[in-house]
């Protein structure tokens, strides 16, 4: 059975939403003195679940990156003053990765303009998908 018009029509504006939120949040971070990518970084430290903080293989799974990738992109932000390299107090072999202080300042104010875009995201795009 063929599936409606309106469905493509729905699903084509919630694709285009999207790529305008990723465009927008890209234009945000570098406001804030950051690459995308780094944003992105510094959300997936602070958002994972566990308080020592992540892993690079868990950097790598959020970003979807190769493990070598994620490696250089932390390299980079821990040269720029954003996070730090930490040994698991429970496995010394482990390094996990902590924000800054700055980092975390930078995250925050990031995160609540990205919230008040969501709002309106939500607001604006009721697609019924």
């Amino acid at each position: 059975m063929a599936l409606p018009d309106d469905v493509y029509t729905r699903l084509l504006m919630f694709r285009t939403r999207l790529r305008r939120f990723e465009r927008w949040s890209a234009d945000q971070a570098q406001a804030a003195g950051l690459t995308p990518a780094q944003h992105q970084l510094l959300l997936a430290v602070r958002g994972h679940s566990d308080s020592r903080g992540p892993t690079v293989g868990d950097v790598a799974e959020y970003l979807l990156l190769r493990h070598h990738s994620a490696g250089e992109l932390i390299q980079r932000a821990e040269a720029a003053g954003l996070v730090t390299r930490v040994r698991d107090s429970e496995d010394q072999r482990v390094i996990r990765l902590q924000l800054t202080e700055a980092a975390a300042e930078r995250l925050q104010s990031l995160t609540e303009l990205h919230l008040q875009e969501l709002e309106r995201f939500s607001a604006e795009s009721p697609l019924g998908l």
